[in-house]
């Protein structure tokens, strides 16, 4: 193993198959390929489709990536496996292995011939103690486990426990300080790892991620999907508060349960002091989860943001393994150990298997050893004369197998045209089975942008005298007035391309870009921009994006704030950036850049909005033509006077007056001091994940 270039660490958990592969250039090792493929329902959840499930998975990882000839190390679970740890008395090292075996049938409840069992040993040079790790698993579950990789052809050469795993992963990565505690927070369970000096100690609780999900589902009344994407998006979610509110009883028992491991931990070695613990699992993305066990455990808690080796060299791949790489710790265990750099080297890997691929390597030398031999002996010219005259007579059988041989190539080839047969209507079904993946997409796009508007200070129900007892350049409210959408198939092209407003989600600039009096604060590129260069946004248009299909939406609202421009970027521009800047695969859109394009009091276009506003109200029937203030008429069809207008101050008839066309609907007071802006949202679609659920009402 340890000869070998490069290998694969893959990890089959509840929610996806995680998988690294490690390689040696020799010089430093270097991750240098990832994948993550999650599975259509959780594993726990799957009952008998389970298997399929994970058949579905290795399927596709292979079709994805080149695994043959290379060593893979795969892991099982800590919850389902046996882990014991043991003090052996004085022996001569030959002696070890006979007490080991005499110890792992004293502490393996089962009988040594129906598991598959392994052993570490750990030992300080500063101490004479040796202490034993036992590990254990029932075969049936190790062979179903290697079965699954057996059956896409994959070498497997390790089989390792997972909570190991993690452990030879910061080892390598030189995380132990001191007395470390290691929590790697799974779907279904909870690894505990405590590493000290040159031994280590495992516990596995039944607490995880699903826990969390199903507290939820609880709370909510979801199903169980709903409910894990609202706990993946609760950070942005304007439920957050009752959503951490309903998890707070899994957040006390996780807290209980690993103060109980402590203490148990604390009682067997009463001088160890844990002086840090390290936060693994995909769960820990939770927000809080770290801060409230760093102040429940007194300890410090640091959460893993990069591993020794790097990330793969491919820009959208190690934004992937970043996204991951809470949850991808093991599989990176797994590749260090099928490499030969795994601290702890013991493997559940069958004894059948093992000598199977022993005797293998072995018939290789074998053969040419013979070779050898012959040719140094003189006698191999001799034995080309014998083997000639068994080739000749044995004419007739390697007739009778061509013949077989032709046979089976024509059946072959009758069994290709029949899986060619249907391939239309499959592609048809497979096209329309493609649309449900984002036929919530624009619902979920319009809910998040809802989510971005500002609160104001008043109730739903408020009457205007209560709106209007707040001054109207304090408001914190925002109006959507119009909102547009165009969609792209390359969003990196919008990134620094001027608006035109003559044509929302449009191209290039046009009339209208910055009327008198107006603001254009910090969006716009400047002309002539190089591609991929960040705009004043921040937002960088990037090779990440080229290629990327998405929508271009103007929104065009109002606001009443005084500082109008400033209010509108931070209360409203921000918050739009804030839609899954990071991709997170619960939805498989996000936001890459807002920009303020214009914003103007309503007193600058003031002579506009008198014509748009007479042109929407004035009816008249003999052809005559009111006169708009400022100057300018306006010819009407018909023949009888301008009728009452609404908001007409008195109810009289004949036109209403310019301060009449700025009242505002609800509460009767003058806009011309109020800021109308544009704002464009550039919203990235990134294909190969699901769309976010429903929030709860």
């Amino acid at each position: 193993m340890a000869s070998a270039r490069y290998a694969w660490g893959i990890d089959i958990g509840n929610r996806a198959l995680k998988a690294v592969r490690l390689a040696f250039d020799g010089a430093q090792y270097r991750i240098d390929d990832f994948e993550v493929i999650e599975h259509e329902n959780v594993l726990s959840n799957a009952g008998d489709n389970k298997d399929q499930l994970i058949q579905h998975a290795l399927t596709s990882f292979v079709q994805r990536h080149g695994t043959k000839g290379a060593p893979v190390a795969i892991s099982v679970s800590g919850q389902s496996s046996l882990s014991r740890f043991v003090k052996l008395p004085p022996v001569e090292p030959s002696k070890i292995p006979e007490i080991v075996k005499f110890e792992a049938i004293q502490q393996i409840p089962f009988d040594l011939s129906e598991v598959e069992w392994a052993y570490q040993l750990f030992e300080d040079p500063a101490s004479p103690d040796v202490e034993v790790g036992i590990f254990a698993m029932r075969k049936e579950l190790v062979n179903r486990q290697i079965q699954f990789f057996s059956d896409v052809d994959m070498d497997v050469q390790v089989v390792q426990l997972n909570p190991l795993a993690v452990y030879n992963a910061m080892f390598f990565d030189q995380k132990i300080d001191g007395v470390t505690m290691i929590i790697d927070l799974g779907a279904e369970n909870t690894d505990l790892i405590i590493a000290e000096g040159e031994s280590v100690w495992l516990r596995s609780i039944p607490i995880g991620g699903n826990n969390f999900t199903e507290a939820l589902v609880k709370s909510f009344k979801l199903n169980f999907q709903k409910a894990e994407d609202l706990k993946r998006t609760a950070a942005t979610s304007k439920y957050a508060r009752q959503i951490f509110q309903a998890m707070r009883p899994i957040f006390a028992d996780l807290v209980a349960e690993v103060q109980r491991s402590i203490g148990f931990y604390a009682s067997v070695h009463r001088e160890a002091r844990i002086k840090k613990i390290i936060a693994l699992g995909g769960t820990f993305r939770l927000p809080g989860l770290q801060k409230y066990l760093q102040q429940n455990l007194q300890l410090d808690v640091e959460r893993i943001d990069s591993l020794g080796s790097g990330a793969p060299p491919d820009a959208k791949m190690a934004t992937l393994f970043g996204e991951n790489i809470l949850s991808s710790v093991s599989a990176y265990g797994l590749a260090l150990q099928a490499l030969g750099e795994g601290k702890i080297n013991s493997s559940l890997l069958p004894m059948e298997i093992r000598r199977e691929r022993l005797w293998r390597d072995k018939t290789k030398w074998f053969a040419a050893a013979a070779a050898l031999f012959c040719v140094g002996t003189g006698i191999g010219f001799g034995s080309y004369y014998q083997a000639k005259v068994s080739f000749d007579g044995k004419q007739a059988e390697r007739n009778a197998i061509q013949q077989i041989q032709g046979q089976a190539a024509g059946l072959s080839q009758r069994w290709g045209d029949i899986e060619q047969r249907g391939s239309s209507d499959r592609t048809l079904i497979a096209n329309v089975k493609s649309l449900e993946q984002y036929r919530d997409l624009w619902a979920n796009i319009l809910v998040d942008i809802h989510k971005a508007l500002p609160l104001p200070q008043w109730a739903a129900d408020a009457t205007p005298e209560q709106i209007k007892a707040i001054p109207r350049g304090d408001r914190t409210a925002i109006v959507f007035e119009r909102m547009t959408s165009k969609y792209v198939t390359d969003i990196s092209a919008e990134m620094t391309r001027a608006v035109d407003l003559t044509n929302p989600g449009g191209g290039g600039p046009g009339p209208g870009m910055m009327p008198p009096g107006g603001f254009m604060p910090g969006g716009m590129p400047s002309p002539g921009a190089p591609a991929g260069a960040p705009d004043a946004s921040g937002a960088p248009a990037g090779p990440a994006l080229v290629g990327t299909r998405g929508f271009v939406i103007t929104i065009e609202g109002t606001t009443t704030q005084k500082d109008g421009p400033d209010f509108v970027d931070r209360a409203l521009v921000q918050n739009l950036m804030r839609i899954n800047p990071q991709g997170d695969t619960a939805r498989p859109y996000r936001v890459v850049k807002a920009t303020t394009v214009v914003i103007q009091r309503f007193k600058v276009n003031r002579q506009t909005k008198l014509v748009q506003a007479y042109t929407e109200a004035i009816k008249t029937s003999d052809g005559a033509a009111p006169t708009i203030p400022g100057g300018g008429a306006m010819r009407m069809p018909g023949g009888n006077r301008p009728a009452p207008l609404p908001n007409n101050p008195g109810g009289g008839d004949g036109v209403r007056s310019e301060e009449s066309a700025f009242l505002d609907p609800l509460t009767g007071e003058n806009m011309l001091d109020d800021w109308e802006f544009t704002v464009q949202v550039l919203v990235a679609v990134e294909p190969g994940v699901t769309t976010g659920g429903d929030v709860p009402q």
